[in-house]
């Protein structure tokens, strides 16, 4: 499967050495030979290398460039609703909220139990599904899905690109790229939902998530990881510029920002105000009745029940989801409280008021 990859996929062979100009107007590079030998060291799910995008200092698989410019072209549509975080911010959770609200408002839908990113595809995840070993088993959700929603498409060029292409309207898709690196007409021609964490917590559940999946295998330590976060090298680059970018936008009418912390703490509230942005005209009911349906325990069961788990996928590392929680944990506020240290807090401190406090934005820390 590895050698019909590097024939199907261009370039999956190559040193990785080259430098090149996207249509969005960005600079690829590899990361310099240190750097990316420390890289090598922590993190075993980027067979191929990093490269780094300048303006932004944005880090990702070397694969992101066979894709990027496809990515930047992806049209959007007058119906569609993006969902945009940075990762771990509460991305499908919102994700499965607004697809709910505009498809299955009274929790009948038949397409409600099949695999969240059929029906709502993760547009950016092609450059993370891409290895040597070729693609997911012909059992897995996501290649079955593929298969039947695209079915003269070759799954190589993209599976999370195509489907996104194919699914019906409205399509609700998820993306945790910045604007900057989406089409310039994406605000002016759809709806965003951008979705904001305070980066304590994205810390936490960003390194849980990157040693339960093997798109990233990181083996470092959780002191390096903290290190990775505040220089902006982790993959998706700097947290703080990602906001940056939406919360300057954020007087634009087809945009909405939404904190995970009053998403977690007054549910109901924050869909009356998505009701609003998205114009459902949903009742107090329908809203009560779709909250209780994407709350964190029946999400877990509806995703096992779909036919996705961290058993059955080869995305997961079955021993540390054994014991440290799988890819639904806590879905908590506040969980740094307990595994910052005091050093790493003051770290955490001194680049939010370096890179964050200038933003104005009022991150709740203490809930």
């Amino acid at each position: 499967m590895g050698i019909i990859l590097d024939r199907l996929f261009p370039g999956a062979g190559d040193d990785g050495n080259e430098v090149a100009e996207l249509e969005s107007g960005h600079r690829v590079e590899p990361l310099p030979s240190e750097e990316m030998e420390q890289q090598n060291q922590h993190w075993k799910g980027y067979p191929y290398g990093l490269v780094r995008l300048t303006p932004g200092r944005w880090v990702f698989p070397k694969n992101y460039k066979y894709f990027a410019d496809r990515l930047y072209r992806f049209q959007p549509r007058k119906t569609d609703v993006f969902i945009m975080t940075y990762p771990k911010c509460g991305t499908t959770w919102t994700q499965e909220i607004i697809w709910t609200m505009r498809n299955n408002p009274d929790l009948s839908h038949p397409q409600a139990n099949d695999f969240i990113f059929l029906r709502s595809p993760f547009l950016d995840m092609d450059m993370l599904l891409h290895k040597p070993k070729g693609l997911p088993p012909l059992n897995d959700p996501l290649l079955t899905g593929f298969l039947k929603l695209c079915p003269f498409k070759n799954p190589f060029n993209g599976l999370m690109l195509q489907m996104s292409e194919a699914i019906r309207d409205p399509r609700t898709i998820k993306t945790h790229l910045p604007f900057s690196l989406l089409s310039p007409a994406l605000l002016d021609t759809a709806k965003v939902v951008y979705v904001a964490r305070n980066p304590k917590d994205v810390i936490i559940s960003y390194h849980h998530h990157c040693r339960i999946n093997t798109m990233h295998s990181y083996v470092g330590s959780f002191e390096d990881f903290v290190q990775y976060f505040v220089d902006d090298n982790l993959v998706y680059g700097a947290y703080w510029l990602h906001v940056k970018e939406a919360w300057e936008k954020r007087h634009h009418p087809n945009l909405h920002i939404v904190f995970f912390e009053d998403l977690k703490a007054k549910p109901t509230e924050e869909l009356q105000k998505l009701n609003t942005f998205l114009e459902t005209k949903l009742t107090d009911e329908q809203l009560e009745n779709i909250a209780q349906y994407t709350s964190f325990n029946e999400m877990k069961a509806r995703m096992k029940a779909s036919g996705f788990s961290e058993e059955n996928s080869d995305i997961f590392n079955k021993d540390i989801v054994q014991k440290d929680g799988g890819f639904f944990r806590k879905g908590e506020s506040g969980d740094w409280k307990g595994k910052l240290t005091p050093e790493l807090e003051a770290k955490v401190n001194k680049w939010i008021e370096d890179n964050m406090n200038s933003l104005g934005i009022e991150f709740k820390y203490s809930i």
